[in-house]
């Protein structure tokens, strides 16, 4: 049986699920109002931020909780609820690896995010954060 805080992930699921809602708004979006409108970059970016990092928050709180080893990095916590087997390996290095390099970049190269790239990822990822509930949940 997995260990965790219930209040604790059922707040981090809410983030995500919250800025998926927003992130989705703004995936219905043509790319021209998003070039239009620096504020809905904005808001992609941010609600980018927020998702990923209460993704890797429950990551976090799962291996703290069960003793699972120390993360390297971001990519590793993910990493490490594959080794546990309560996350897909191939769903964790094709997808969520990734999710946490884009995480890094729009954190501190956010100036570097050209809106095409963000685009697409609004447009193709959005995915990743219902797949990540979705085996997280199994396991709760």
């Amino acid at each position: 049986m997995i260990k965790y805080e219930k209040e604790t992930i059922t707040n981090l699921l809410s983030e995500i699920k919250s800025a998926h809602k927003l992130l989705s708004d703004l995936k219905a979006k043509d790319i021209s109002e998003l070039k239009a409108d620096p504020h809905l970059v904005g808001s992609a970016k941010y609600n980018f931020i927020v998702s990923i990092e209460a993704a890797i928050d429950i990551c976090n709180h799962l291996i703290s909780k069960n003793g699972y080893r120390v993360p390297d990095d971001y990519s590793d916590s993910f990493r490490i609820l594959a080794e546990e087997s309560l996350l897909g390996q191939d769903f964790v290095e094709e997808r969520l690896v990734k999710m946490a390099r884009f995480r890094n970049r729009l954190v501190h190269h956010y100036w570097k995010i050209d809106l095409e790239t963000l685009y697409e990822i609004l447009q193709n990822n959005l995915v990743d954060f219902e797949q990540f509930i979705k085996e997280i949940k199994v396991h709760l």
